[in-house]
């Protein structure tokens, strides 16, 4: 359906270079206890896990964050973390990776959105969250918009990526639109159920087969069904671009007047599906950002969601990873 020439999917790598992206919505933390079991606790009947390993990632939208940074751009994440020992570590975490932390406030009434799962004899034994799911108070929605203002003008390109942990509310959703249009500023979206039609005249929607289920109150399986709820979303939020991914099937891609587009998918081997929405939408607009068109964007997204299936966990998507792959097939 697309043909790259490599000497265009060389002009792309290189213009992928410092590209500033602002990624704005919840900022997540993912940490992770490995061990082994040998015994059942005295005090119930669970198994004691003894801990051989412990470390902690990005997740969610500082996961896009990272993506962006590992592609060769710029990130700006902005969103909300707590005045607890998740936000120290959350922190910690931005130091190392050397990604801005001037968006990211600091809310002493919120919980830093944490994900601990236990892993035994590689099994998933347990997830413990931390989060809350209420809206940020009108006071720190003011200030994430501000931070936005201020960079507005130097950035390529915005990533809104919602968890519905409450950081995204109608209100900071219709103004970041709203001055992305002024200025003229490419922003896609992941969106998740709540919200979802609030995202409306944005550069790329893309929801996945589950997310566009569940909003449209569709079974959405056959071909026609797909293509159906695509004209659909196109019809309600007036996208320039729906993007629906369709997990082993790849992505649907619709654009008003035009026929619908697909591609395949592009992974070999499938370890762990876990953050491949996050490099779709990261790579998306690392791609867009770049010159590249729409489908030259999704071509990519989808070898860059194929590369990270073949993992085990949510790992980032490494720029020269992502090209000399599409390299080779060229």
């Amino acid at each position: 359906m697309i043909k790259m020439t490599l000497r265009r999917l060389l002009s792309l790598e290189k213009n992928f270079a410092g590209k500033k992206i602002a990624v704005i919505g919840d900022m997540m933390l993912d940490s992770y206890y490995w061990g082994g079991v040998k015994r059942i606790s005295p005090e119930a009947p669970v198994p004691v896990v003894e801990v051989e390993n412990e470390f902690n990632r990005f997740g969610g939208a500082a996961n896009v964050a990272l993506n962006i940074a590992k592609l060769g751009g710029i990130p700006y994440p902005v969103g909300v973390i707590g005045y607890d020992n998740d936000g120290s570590i959350f922190s910690s975490l931005l130091e190392e990776e050397k990604i801005n932390s001037a968006g990211l406030i600091t809310d002493d009434k919120r919980p830093t959105t944490a994900k601990t799962r236990v892993i035994a004899q590689n099994q998933h034994v347990l997830r413990i969250d931390k989060e809350s799911k209420e809206y940020i108070d009108e006071g720190t929605e003011k200030k994430l918009f501000n931070y936005f203002e201020s960079i507005a003008s130097e950035i390529d390109g915005i990533i809104l990526q919602d968890y519905n942990k409450g950081v995204l509310t109608p209100t900071l959703i219709k103004k970041i639109i709203s001055l992305a249009r002024k200025k003229d500023i490419l922003i896609t979206v992941d969106p998740k159920f709540n919200n979802f039609f609030e995202y409306k005249n944005v550069t790329v929607f893309k929801p996945n087969r589950k997310e566009a289920s569940d909003v449209l109150g569709l079974k959405i399986k056959s071909s026609e069904d797909i293509k159906h709820a695509g004209k659909k979303l196109l019809g309600k939020l007036h996208a320039e671009y729906i993007l629906l991914t369709l997990g082993e099937e790849g992505i649907a891609v619709f654009e008003k007047d035009k026929e619908e587009k697909r591609m395949p998918t592009k992974a070999i081997k499938v370890a762990d599906v876990s953050g491949a929405g996050d490099t779709v939408i990261s790579t998306l607009t690392m791609s867009l950002a770049a010159g590249a068109n729409i489908l030259e964007s999704c071509y990519l997204a989808n070898y860059a969601a194929g590369i990270v299936c073949g993992e085990v966990g949510i790992v980032p998507i490494e720029k020269s990873k992502l090209f000399s792959t599409v390299a080779e097939v060229l």
